[in-house]
């Protein structure tokens, strides 16, 4: 029994040996296991890191296009990236999937991004990542939360990376980031990247391994990411996109591309009657289509006699005027008027002429606030209508309706040529059967024969009558170029820029896609004006400017804005000075 015992005790001292030798060989094998795991991470955490467009597609699961896949990999190994592409190419999208990645793939990852408008940047975050990036399960997985509020938009991931939208402005001071994306930063002022939204680069990611005496050379560069679409060569982009162009030609780690709407096209991002449709709507002109789809950098002509800085600062209005609708109007809907300010005179400026040389008539009307602002007038142009192939009766019906609705005193219109058609149509009494109102016959208050032109009793002297010749054509250019050039009349701030201060508005959110449509459409008429501005040609006949359109091309929305400026010189002298009215006063001679 003693033996036996003994014996039991040996084995079960053996069996235990054997369990604890075991055991060590199971650690020794797990240490081993585990050392193995360490150097396959780090190896994939590399191949990864310098193929972030693998890693989109084989750890988020994002399918790619070729250029998208060149791109964020040009986007993630360079230190300064600029990409200047055409409409429809998700350029907010590949900001969103760059975004991600970084932060997956480097922990406590800080991106800022800022855009030229408030809300572009926000929307990055709310709609590219929140619901549209946040569908694919391994990217979800890797964010701990989304916060949005009016004054905030934030991604945090769990391993402490997060993307945060800022406003492009002096309020955006003190925030720190690694990677700074600037969407549409074309619309940015140069001052305030140069002296807000670049310093905030001036710390750097602090990994543990930098701890480490060795590896302290292997400090991460921070990173400038440049996304927009094309503009104009006078805009500060442009030397922007030639100093990196030189820079990747010199070998620093520097980026450019530019992308045009064939690419598009070639991958089924857009079709080509969609963009053949574009390029005959009325909402695009040749600058327009050539900046937003062929992607190409335009320049104003050197002949033009209005420069596009002049016009550009006083793109400054934000609040357009919308006329009442029809159906508003019959069914007693009308919002209230607007009280006019003290002294405010409101007119409007008819221009018209026949379009691309056909019967039809081609209508510009503009409404123009007049302000007193000592002994000038203060202009505000809040909308811009066109009207084309109309029969002139309905022209005139339409010109009233505005009046009424605008709450106007005054109409400049050109009486001259194919102007006089509209004015007779004007100087009688007019039935509008869609509103059931029958309006006053009008007349000219500045020009004896056209008055008398008018058979109507007791006709509503309200209309300046303008008739162009060599002389006067040359002293409203002339006018027009000074008061755009001393910031006088104020015009509508971009699309994109009206698209975001309409974003707030309950009536613009809770609006169908036609009205939304609609409501943008005067900024959109504000750009067609400026594109024609800065694409006249001018020469100097006789000692008179003569504004020249190019072939194929209109003048409808310069005149019209000329002619309200004009009546609005007019009026200054007769209501803001005591002096007559000096039709070469001010004025501009070559």
């Amino acid at each position: 029994m003693g033996n036996f015992q003994v014996k039991r005790n040996k084995e079960s001292k053996g069996q235990n040996y054997l369990e604890q030798t075991t055991s060590v060989s199971k650690l020794t094998e797990n240490q081993s296991s585990d050392n193995h795991m360490r150097q396959q991470i780090k190896k994939w955490t590399t191949f990864y890191r310098l193929n972030t467009h693998r890693f989109v597609e084989h750890y988020f699961g994002i399918d790619l296009f070729l250029f998208q896949k060149i791109l964020l990999y040009f986007m993630n190994i360079n230190t300064y990236f600029m990409l200047v592409a055409a409409r429809g190419l998700s350029k907010s999208f590949m900001i969103a999937i760059f975004a991600c990645a970084r932060c997956v793939l480097y922990p406590n990852t800080k991106v800022v991004i800022a855009s030229g408008v408030k809300k572009q940047a926000k929307l990055i975050i709310t709609e590219k990542i929140e619901k549209e990036l946040m569908q694919y399960p391994n990217l979800s997985r890797e964010i701990k939360q989304i916060r949005s509020s009016s004054n905030e938009a934030m991604v945090v991931f769990h391993n402490g990376s997060t993307i945060e939208a800022v406003t492009s402005n002096e309020n955006s001071r003190g925030y720190r980031g690694n990677i700074l994306i600037l969407e549409e930063f074309r619309m940015i002022d140069e001052n305030v990247l140069k002296t807000v939204l670049k310093p905030f680069l001036n710390v750097y990611r602090q990994p543990p391994y930098l701890k480490k005496e060795k590896y302290r050379h292997l400090t991460e560069e921070n990173i400038e990411v440049y996304i927009s679409s094309a503009h104009y060569t006078s805009n500060w982009m442009w030397k922007s996109m030639q100093a990196a162009r030189d820079a990747m030609l010199k070998g620093r780690d520097t980026m450019i591309f530019s992308l045009d709407y064939l690419t598009s096209i070639y991958h089924g991002l857009l079709s080509k009657e969609r963009i053949d449709k574009d390029r005959e709507s009325s909402d695009f002109d040749e600058i327009s289509f050539t900046m937003e789809y062929e992607n190409l950098m335009y320049g104003q002509n050197s002949n033009a006699l209005y420069k596009l800085d002049d016009i550009t600062k006083n793109r400054t209005l934000k609040k357009p005027f919308y006329p009442i609708s029809n159906i508003e109007y019959s069914t007693q809907k009308q919002k209230r008027k607007e009280k006019l300010k003290d002294g405010e005179i409101r007119i409007l400026s008819v221009d018209v002429a026949l379009m691309g040389g056909d019967a039809n008539d081609n209508t510009v009307i503009t409404c123009m606030r007049l302000l007193p602002n000592g002994d000038k007038y203060q202009r505000k142009v809040p909308y811009i209508e066109t009207l084309e192939g109309n029969h002139t009766e309905d022209q005139a019906i339409r010109i009233k309706q505005l009046f009424e609705d605008f709450q106007a005193s005054y109409v400049a219109l050109d009486t001259h040529g194919n102007g006089m058609s509209v004015y007779d149509a004007l100087a009688k009494v007019n039935y509008d059967e869609e509103r059931d109102i029958e309006y006053e016959a009008w007349c000219a208050f500045n020009d004896e024969e056209m008055r008398k032109r008018a058979k109507t009793p007791n006709p509503l002297p309200v209309v300046f009558s303008i008739k162009g010749n060599t002389k006067l054509n040359h002293e409203i250019a002339s006018a027009l170029r000074v008061n755009l050039q001393s910031s006088n009349i104020e015009l509508l701030i971009s699309e994109i820029e009206g698209s975001d201060f309409l974003s707030d508005k309950s009536s613009y959110k809770n609006a169908v896609i036609e009205d939304k449509v609609r409501m943008k459409t005067p900024y959109i008429q504000t750009t067609l004006l400026v594109n024609e501005l800065v694409n006249l040609n001018h020469e100097i006949v006789g000692g008179f400017i003569k504004i020249k359109e190019k072939s194929g091309k209109r003048k409808d929305r310069y005149s019209s804005l000329a002619y309200g400026n004009y009546l609005a010189r007019y009026l200054e002298s007769e209501r803001l000075t005591k002096d007559n009215f000096d039709e070469e006063d001010d004025l501009v001679y070559f």
